[in-house]
């Protein structure tokens, strides 16, 4: 197997890195001044998460690729730094001219269940993409029917931060 180019760590790294379990915060959210809407609640939950494992499939030699796969998995760890789940996912190379482009699909597995999420990440070549933002798509457990986003933010010190916004 060849090693792994910067310009192919791309979301890759920014989707393993998704991930670490760490103190959730319940906010109301304001309802209009009318007040005809009902309340709701939003849950947010911050992440970190650390590489543990990434292959790519690239769709030939010649560097990045439309079509290149790449398959990740992350270890999560809390603020205290104790591993609480993980992470899985699959991006693929939609665009490599203009910064290039994956397609990513990621699940966290998560204390209470498991979260989907999906999404475009910009960026990708020639190395990682800085920070960007990803649809929930569904969930089960405590997360079942999960609707929000998810903010990546930028790689630091081997890791990123990421902020689950839940409705």
């Amino acid at each position: 197997m060849r090693p792994i180019r910067a310009a192919c760590l791309g979301t890759a790294t920014a989707l393993v890195a998704l991930l670490a379990w760490a103190p959730s915060v319940t906010a109301d959210a304001t309802d209009s001044p009318a007040g005809h809407a009902k309340p709701q609640k939003q849950r947010v939950i911050t992440l970190t998460g650390r590489l543990a494992q990434q292959t790519r499939f690239p769709v030939n030699s010649g560097g990045p690729s439309q079509g290149d796969r790449t398959v990740v998995r992350s270890t999560l760890h809390d603020a205290a730094g104790n591993q609480v789940g993980e992470t899985g996912g699959t991006c693929t190379t939609t665009r490599v001219a203009e910064g290039g482009a994956e397609a990513c699909y990621v699940t966290y597995v998560l204390p209470g269940g498991q979260l989907s999420v999906q999404g475009m990440v910009f960026g990708i070549v020639p190395g990682p993409p800085g920070s960007f933002d990803n649809a929930i798509t569904g969930g089960t457990g405590e997360f079942d029917r999960a609707r929000g986003s998810v903010h990546v933010g930028p790689i630091v010190n081997g890791a990123r931060t990421f902020t689950i916004y839940l409705k």
